[in-house]
């Protein structure tokens, strides 16, 4: 079963991929995984990706495509996987979709966590870690100390400069800008699964086993 995850930043995804990676027992890959496994071991995919990212540019989606093939062809990967992260595009879609026809497989589905863009704000904007230890804080569910030092270990706690407001803003117009005629291929196929993520933890896993039919 292969299937893709997509969900906004701060939508909980990293949660429920660990969840149904295990209930499917199928490993949970993200191409930043397959980057840096492909790096680490020297392999041609790996040393003909490093030009592009050495030269900063964009690894090309037919070599990107190419990368994720090799994974979903290795032994853990040949009853299924769970894709975090990919495809971005309409493009890396249509390409994932032709390597897949080449082993005999396909897509099953397209899992979309959805949350409204305010939720997701304050979820992401109120997070605050320690420098010392890395624990973390949210202002609204788990404040941190007044005096703004870490119970654990007194290292100072700080805001991330990715967790502002105005960047977490521009990291979800880049999301809805890219991954919306994404969503939009993938309902056409009869493949998108829709999730309320904006629920307990315990609601959002049973809306995720419901829209795949488990």
């Amino acid at each position: 079963m292969i299937i893709i995850l997509l969900g906004p930043p701060g939508a909980g995804k990293g949660t429920q991929a660990g969840a149904i990676a295990g209930r499917f027992g199928i490993p949970h890959i993200s191409t930043g995984d397959i980057f840096r496994a492909n790096l680490k071991n020297g392999t041609p995919l790996g040393l003909e990706a490093k030009k592009y990212m050495d030269a900063g540019s964009l690894v090309p989606d037919e070599l990107v495509v190419r990368l994720v093939g090799d994974r979903l062809g290795e032994t853990d990967a040949l009853k299924g996987a769970l894709l975090d992260g990919f495809p971005r595009t309409v493009g890396q879609a249509d390409a994932l979709s032709a390597c897949l026809a080449g082993q005999g497989r396909g897509v099953d589905h397209c899992l979309c966590l959805e949350v409204d863009d305010g939720v997701l704000i304050k979820r992401l904007a109120g997070r605050r870690l320690c420098r010392g230890c890395g624990a973390g804080f949210h202002v609204d569910f788990s404040p941190p100390p007044a005096d703004g030092r870490c119970p654990n270990c007194r290292g100072e706690i700080y805001q991330r400069d990715d967790d502002s407001e105005a960047t977490i803003e521009n990291r979800l117009k880049v999301y809805h800008d890219q991954t919306s005629p994404l969503i939009a291929w993938y309902a056409e196929r009869g493949l998108l699964r829709v999730v309320d993520g904006d629920a307990p933890m315990a609601t959002v896993e049973a809306g995720v086993v419901r829209a795949l039919g488990l």
